[in-house]
């Protein structure tokens, strides 16, 4: 164990944890007009852009939960589910793979069509493009994980990750620990995963916490035309 694996995958989970929540409240106190998605959909309402946005949200939302509740369930639920570590890592390999090719393609069309469209371009901000260039790499070492993962196909070091996660929201100690061994292109993936919660609440992904899932449940507005 390294002084910067202590660091990174000790401290500064609990670092860009603090940030992430203490950093969206004081934005929404204090600015709640940047409180926004400062969608781009007026300038360039294309077809391309639509299908572009749909990839790219189904892909980030499936991938967000497929990793919150691949590494925090607990091993002993697996056999609940019929699952072997093995067969676990097989399973978030192939959901990973096929949602993470959609989110890839998705987000490379949107940074494509912010970076092209002058309209667009004019809009936008210098962390929009950071966020989508950050989240580029992050979406190329996700996948690139899959092809290391082929060699370990028993699930030894997807029980190391999720031991590593599950210690570090428990507030338990040992969790560098736990992955001091693994393959380099997995503590990049974390690391980068780290880095976006720290930089959160100054973007425009702060709109994630105002999602309207109400809508799900509301009932249909009535619209009745004006008499008279």
């Amino acid at each position: 164990m390294s002084y910067l694996d202590h660091l990174l995958f000790g401290y500064l989970p609990y670092i860009a944890g603090t940030i992430f929540l203490l950093g969206s409240v004081v934005r929404f106190d204090m600015s709640q007009y940047t409180w926004k998605t400062n969608s781009s959909q007026l300038l360039d309402s294309s077809r391309r852009f639509r299908i572009a946005n749909i990839l790219f949200h189904v892909g980030i939302i499936a991938l967000f939960f497929g990793h919150l509740i691949g590494l925090l369930m607990p091993h002993s639920w697996y056999a609940f589910f019929g699952l072997t570590a093995g067969g676990k890592q097989v399973l978030a390999m192939t959901a990973g793979g096929i949602f993470g090719v959609i989110c890839l393609i998705g987000m490379l069309m949107l940074l494509h069509r912010r970076l092209t469209n002058v309209r667009v371009r004019a809009h936008s901000q210098p962390m929009d493009h950071f966020i989508l260039i950050l989240l580029f790499f992050q979406l190329t070492l996700g996948l690139g994980t899959i092809f290391v993962s082929v060699d370990h196909l028993d699930g030894s070091v997807m029980l190391m990750l999720s031991e590593w996660a599950q210690r570090i929201v428990t507030f338990q100690g040992g969790a560098a620990e736990a992955i001091a061994n693994v393959h380099w292109i997995y503590k990049a993936h974390i690391f980068l995963g780290l880095l976006m919660f720290l930089i959160f609440p100054f973007t425009r992904l702060v709109h994630i916490w105002s999602a309207p899932f109400w809508y799900l449940g509301r009932s249909y507005q009535l619209v009745r035309q004006r008499q008279g």
